[in-house]
């Protein structure tokens, strides 16, 4: 299924994290009492039988959750610190404020320097990232099992002690500046940003862009990005999330203890999720063609789409699957394998809380720019009034069903799921759950969501040479 975060911004080098100050094998938990769940799997049939490993969540009492999956057979563990801000948060003097501070959060600590939190996870052979979406920011980390006390440690040190010395902001503000100008570099960011800017606005929480423009990150202070982080970053709004050969109740103790002073002194809040307000956000028909010398044109396509807890979501991955998910697609068959008008052509749906976009994108040689457009009309159209036939709704299915299932085999990806779930749904549903609901999916269902969907008002985005 996409990606609920939508478009994110990530470091496109591995980062690394702080000396191997390994927590002890237990860590006292003192007085602290906790609200504890275990989310079994739904009875299993079939072959999906055990996919769903014990999902357990606890509650700390200042807010901060706690997701855990088991994982048998493995020796990783994943952890994802997942927090419920994004760049649909800022305003314009705030734009880019969100990503700004996910890099200054890898600056160092009281107890790190930033060299400190390059090496800790490099040198037990970790992976370490973040990224930052619309609607959220996660740091993340894959660990051996036995050095999982050490990346928790990291990660909270970083989450609750980071100093965001004056000049670390200056330093870095350089270095978004950078990749600022790399993502204008690249033909596809540039192209979907320009279509979000058309659907929602290029000034409104989902159409700004996530990193922010060179305007707003060179005016941006310190005390301002100190009072974002203040605001936003704390226990109530985040959720720590892990998956693989993990114990569930260990895992609380080093959390409790690795995120102790997290957030507002004393300060103990319910649990915040990003669901949906009710409130549409409007999505907004547009053209648009940004000229850059690229040798190939760029191309988005598309109309509102579904929010994240639409239940039709799932006959909705099953469309776009079918109609660009693959190379047995309907648009690849026909605009690349019969007609040769386009090297790449996909189709995508993103969600959020309160909207969403559904297109397809395409990059070919701008004299071939109107055929290609031509032929993805004609079959949205086609689509629109007699949907899939049975054959391609199978191979959308088991597409959906292949992608899932063998993502299981990652601790990452469980863990991701287990974060963005507790972060931005009501309910964590198990892997059996979204395996039955894709199977539900008919033609008629995908007949009746093609109509409403790709009948919407068109938004087109064209970034390269010549004019659309």
């Amino acid at each position: 299924m996409p990606d609920p975060g939508g478009a994110r911004w990530r470091f496109p080098g591995p980062r690394g994290a702080p000396p191997r100050s390994r927590l002890p094998a237990h860590v006292p938990r003192g007085e602290r009492r906790v609200t504890s769940t275990t989310r079994p799997a739904t009875d299993p049939t079939g072959p999906t039988e055990g996919l769903t490993g014990l999902v357990r969540r606890t509650v700390l009492p200042d807010g901060l959750r706690v997701v855990t999956e088991q994982m048998a057979g493995v020796r990783s563990a994943s952890i994802g610190v997942w927090v419920n801000v994004g760049s649909a948060d800022e305003d314009d003097v705030l734009h880019g404020c969100s990503h700004f501070l996910e890099h200054l959060l890898f600056k160092g600590t009281a107890r790190r320097s930033a060299l400190d939190i390059s090496v800790a996870l490099d040198e037990v052979g970790g992976e370490f990232n973040a990224f930052t979406a619309k609607e959220m920011t996660c740091f993340h980390a894959r660990v051996l099992d036995v050095d999982l006390p050490l990346a928790v440690d990291v990660l909270g040190d970083m989450l609750t002690a980071s100093l965001l010395e004056p000049a670390d902001v200056d330093a870095e503000r350089d270095v978004i500046l950078d990749e600022i100008a790399m993502h204008d570099d690249d033909p596809d960011d540039v192209v979907h940003d320009l279509f979000a800017e058309l659907a929602w606005g290029a000034r409104t929480p989902l159409g700004r862009g996530i990193a922010g423009t060179v305007e707003s990150i060179e005016a941006l202070t310190r005390d301002q990005v100190e009072r974002f982080y203040r605001t936003h970053y704390r226990p109530a709004t985040t959720v720590v999330a892990v998956a693989g050969n993990v114990d569930h109740d260990a895992v609380v103790e080093l959390v409790a203890a690795a995120f102790e002073g997290y957030g507002p002194g004393g300060a103990v809040e319910e649990p915040v999720s990003r669901l949906a307000t009710g409130a549409r956000v409007p999505v907004h028909a547009g053209r648009a063609h940004v000229e850059r010398p690229f040798e190939q044109v760029n191309l988005v396509l598309g109309m509102e789409g579904l929010r994240r807890d639409h239940p039709d979501r799932f006959a909705l991955g099953a469309l776009t699957t079918a109609l660009g998910g693959g190379t047995s697609s309907r648009l690849f068959q026909e605009v690349r394998e019969r007609r040769g008008l386009a090297y790449s052509v996909y189709s995508f749906s993103s969600h959020h809380a309160d909207s969403g976009l559904v297109g397809v994108g395409l990059g070919c040689l701008p004299e071939r720019l109107d055929g290609a457009l031509d032929v993805v009309r004609a079959e949205l159209v086609k689509v629109a009034e007699g949907g899939l036939t049975e054959e391609e709704l199978r191979r959308g299915r088991g597409q959906l069903r292949g992608g899932l299932v063998l993502g299981l085999e990652d601790s990452g990806s469980r863990m991701s799921r287990l974060g963005k779930a507790e972060l931005v749904h009501e309910r964590y549903l198990p892997v059996e759950e979204v395996l039955s609901r894709i199977e539900s999916v008919d033609v008629h269902d995908v007949a009746r969501v093609a109509a409403e969907v790709l009948r919407g008002e068109e938004i087109l985005a064209v970034v390269g040479p010549g004019r659309a």
